[in-house]
């Protein structure tokens, strides 16, 4: 599946900094290990969208967040092998498209075609692997055998196929919780506890045997289509290696998506990590109300343009805050960040001080580097009035994707 266009990214000055995330596996800020693969890249995994609404503010904040990892690590000299998924094949893309009477393949192809659209227009750095679910059967179909050829899974009626959680010792360090919290989040997104059969309450589905009306394809176990968790795992090991540097997205993956997808990797591939660094982003609210479909006050991206707000509003909007952090959004803070932008236009208009803008550079890398801490790095951007305009707009726009 094709992804979308490359925007330009200028070179950035200065002298590269070390990048730092905060792990959720090790519950610390660290340098990420940007050690070369056998192909001299570093390998850069974002769970993508379930295509079933519109790119919400939500959504972009999470993109936008990895964007800013990716544009470190090229400011910095490395070459980034950047997968993303898109699980186009899943209970609420068939829900949604059932309640809408429409077909679910059409719902999936015209909300990828508007999710493509919104990382365009915001400068999102495209994948260079951008895989659906129904592209990686076949790499998921192999994952599940291995896992089944382990013992790390088994079979139950109708042809579903569960992974144990038993299959490593160390099920639980991505996400760190305890058993209880494991079981609460597991009911609320997407698990079945109380499927009959099970060995575990937590294990989870990797294969789901044929059901009538729904899509499947054949396999050495039956008829049937892959599990969520087990999708990402087959598409970032394939491409990125059995181990790589970052898996991302937003914090609401971190148990049970991120947490499954490296289990299932580690036992069927035999490693002890799947990924250097889990990196989560925080949830975006609406006026201090969490953004949901159920309460029906989502920002959608593309909306935001059509009402006239430049993207560079939209991102600087988004980094007031630090992307860790659960965070509000408002009407009002997209106003100031139109008109901080409009201050840094004026301010930035003169070429004065060469050697000033390349410290104020130095600066603006140093924020970003420390767990890409942008509140700081838009502090830094305020008071660099009077400096080099073309030094300093180049690097706002190589390392935070602002464009003057």
């Amino acid at each position: 599946m094709h992804a979308w266009p490359n925007p330009a990214i200028p070179e950035v000055a200065g002298t590269p900094v070390p990048l730092k995330l905060y792990d959720t596996a090790d519950q610390r800020v660290k340098e990420v290990d940007t050690t070369p693969d056998e192909k001299g890249e570093v390998g850069l995994y974002v769970c993508g969208i379930t295509p079933y609404d519109s790119t919400h503010l939500g959504h972009a904040a999470t993109y936008l967040t990895f964007d800013l990892v990716q544009r470190q690590l090229i400011a910095n000299g490395h070459k980034v092998h950047y997968v993303q998924n898109i699980t186009d094949v899943d209970d609420p893309l068939f829900e949604r498209a059932e309640r809408d009477n429409v077909d679910w393949r059409e719902l999936g192809t015209s909300q990828i075609d508007l999710f493509r659209s919104d990382m365009e227009i915001l400068s999102v750095i495209p994948p260079r692997d951008y895989i659906g679910a129904m592209e990686s059967v076949d790499e998921v179909i192999e994952m599940v055998q291995k896992l089944l050829d382990e013992g790390s899974a088994y079979q139950l009626d109708q042809g579903d196929i569960y992974a144990s959680i038993e299959a490593t010792e160390q099920f639980g360090y991505e996400s760190n919780l305890d058993r209880a919290t494991m079981e609460e989040y597991f009911a609320e997104r997407g698990g079945d506890p109380q499927r009959e059969g099970k060995r575990d309450p937590l294990d989870a589905l990797v294969w789901r045997g044929h059901r009538n009306g729904e899509p499947a394809w054949e396999s050495p176990f039956g008829p049937g289509r892959p599990g969520w968790h087990v999708e990402c795992s087959a598409i970032a090991t394939n491409r990125l290696g059995a181990s790589f540097a970052i898996q991302g997205g937003g914090s609401d993956l971190a148990f049970p998506h991120h947490e499954f997808s490296a289990a299932h990797a580690e036992a069927a591939l035999g490693v002890d990590r799947m990924a250097g660094h889990y990196v989560h982003a925080g949830m975006i609210a609406l006026d201090g109300v969490k953004m949901s479909k159920s309460l029906g006050n989502l920002v959608f991206v593309h909306k935001l343009t059509e009402d006239g707000y430049e993207p560079a509003a939209i991102r600087v909007a988004v980094f007031n805050g630090h992307y860790r952090d659960d965070r509000d959004f408002s009407y009002a803070a997209l106003d100031e960040a139109a008109q901080r932008i409009a201050r840094w236009r004026e301010n930035l208009a003169a070429e004065v001080d060469e050697v000033r803008a390349r410290e104020t550079v130095d600066k603006l890398r140093a924020a970003l580097a420390d767990d890409l801490d942008t509140p700081t790095a838009l502090r830094v951007v305020d008071e660099a009035a009077g400096d080099h305009a073309g030094i300093v707009a180049a690097a706002l726009d190589g390392l935070l994707g602002v464009r003057l």
